[in-house]
């Protein structure tokens, strides 16, 4: 496996990049070997919605563990600082929109609205574990169509 393909995929998983950063150099990388890139793409989406199940099992068994380290303490107040706006108007227009809210939060292809951000938000307001997994999922899903079509219509500019 090239490096940038390795890139791309460890993007994927990552909090900022997740696959906003990671599927364009995947969709480059097929691209520029003539590869398919439905395969991979199909491999981003399946690594972005795992990452919703070790975010809520890692939140759910080692985060209490580690809130008694200073480091990760200050590291996760800080983060939540920057958070809360977000989170305030996430709940806001939760109580309408239901889990729709949700999906269409992890839907928008921007840093900071991704898997990661929404499964936090998910377990922060303690909503029911399943319902939030499919909607994030299918945030998921949407974000990577977007950023697929994107992707794919800017590098054939090239």
């Amino acid at each position: 496996m090239d490096f940038e393909l390795l890139l791309g995929l460890l993007l994927t998983i990552l909090p900022i990049t997740e696959l906003r950063g990671g599927l364009p150099l995947v969709v480059d990388y097929c691209l520029k070997h003539s590869l398919s890139v439905w395969p991979w793409f199909l491999i981003v989406l399946i690594l972005n919605v795992l990452m919703i199940l070790v975010i809520f099992l890692f939140l759910d068994f080692l985060h209490m563990r580690l809130l008694k380290l200073k480091f990760y303490r200050k590291f996760f107040e800080c983060y939540l600082k920057r958070l809360q706006k977000k989170i305030d108007k996430f709940e806001k227009r939760f109580a309408r929109l239901g889990f729709i809210a949700l999906a269409l939060f992890v839907a928008i292809p921007l840093p900071g609205t991704g898997a990661w951000t929404g499964t936090i938000l998910a377990w922060l307001l303690g909503l029911e574990r399943w319902k939030s997994f499919l909607a994030i999922s299918l945030g998921v899903i949407i974000a990577g169509i977007i950023i697929l079509f994107a992707s794919l219509g800017f590098f054939s500019l090239f």
